[in-house]
């Protein structure tokens, strides 16, 4: 009988497969599934992305069908949320509504990453003048009160949903800016740059395949909770009458329309409002839970 020797147990130690460790992503996806409120909120949040996309199908009524004979009817079996003061479904316009207000959220996070990324990449690595220039043009963008600068680039290019789009997005691009400089400003000084520099990597290679990727995590972040913002900007704007043209509908232009009416059809305000204080929660609620579970110090 032979006895093992450690020329035989070495290989089969060897022969263990390792165990595999969990990547960021993975380990990020894990801890915000344990994030009820998170979940909560992204399932709310693809609920509604799915009924703005599939509105005209989704919708009860013809949105701009009106019936005077309907005129301030109160929630019920034929319209579960009222008519409005020309005896158009509540329901129905809500849900086209909802068309526009998510988009608004979402194309307007577009232009920020289109104008904001660039201009903290740039900033954030070339440094000294280049820096300096881009940082202070940032500053007086950033200076000027939203709204107020909202509605002067309203006031010149004249209302739409086009324009509403652009004019919230070329105002709220600085957070993302400045959010991405600094980011790439604590990078760059990291042993995997100077190293990629020393193998003769070019400064856009650097910025696109190094510097970038370690920050998506606060971007990620960032435009999630840029989203509501957006949202609540383009209802502020109906509300004050600044905003869509008609017959175009979004939660805040329902909100302007029922609140002349509020004390004679309480519901023409209270379900727009609802809708834009869920979505608004929920969006919070995820990017609170996507910074949570992209941080590596929340690792358990």
């Amino acid at each position: 009988m032979t006895t093992p020797t450690e020329s035989t147990l070495v290989p089969s130690l060897l022969a263990v497969p390792p165990k595999r460790q969990a990547g960021l992503w993975g380990d990020a996806l894990r801890r915000l599934a344990r994030n009820r409120m998170a979940v909560l909120s992204l399932f709310v949040i693809i609920f509604l992305v799915v009924v703005a996309v599939f509105a005209p199908v989704v919708a009860p009524y013809d949105y701009e069908q009106q019936s005077y004979t309907e005129m301030f009817q109160p929630p019920g079996w034929s319209h579960w949320m009222g008519t409005d003061q020309l005896g158009r479904d509540t329901l129905s316009r809500m849900i086209m509504g909802a068309r526009i207000s998510m988009a608004v959220g979402l194309i307007v996070q577009v232009i920020v990453l289109v104008v904001g990324l660039p201009i903290g990449l740039i900033a954030g690595y070339r440094g000294k003048r280049t820096d300096n220039l881009l940082m202070r043009f940032t500053d007086i963008i950033y200076a000027f009160p939203d709204l107020l600068f909202i509605l002067i680039i309203v006031s010149a290019w004249g209302r739409g949903v086009d324009k509403i789009f652009i004019a919230i997005g070329v105002v709220v691009w600085t957070d993302m800016a400045r959010l991405v400089r600094g980011q790439v400003l604590s990078l760059k000084e990291k042993e995997f740059v100077d190293a990629a520099r020393t193998l003769g990597a070019t400064g856009p290679r650097i910025v696109l395949r190094h510097l970038l990727p370690n920050t998506l995590s606060p971007i990620i972040v960032a435009v999630t909770l840029g989203i509501p913002r957006a949202i609540m900007a383009e209802a502020v704007l109906s509300f004050i009458g600044v905003g869509l043209t008609p017959p175009n509908t979004s939660w805040g232009t329902l909100i302007q329309d029922g609140y002349n009416q509020i004390f004679a059809a309480k519901h023409l305000v209270v379900f727009p409002a609802i809708a834009i204080a869920v979505t608004m929660l929920s969006f919070t609620f995820l990017g609170d839970g996507l910074r949570d579970a992209l941080d590596p110090r929340m690792k358990r």
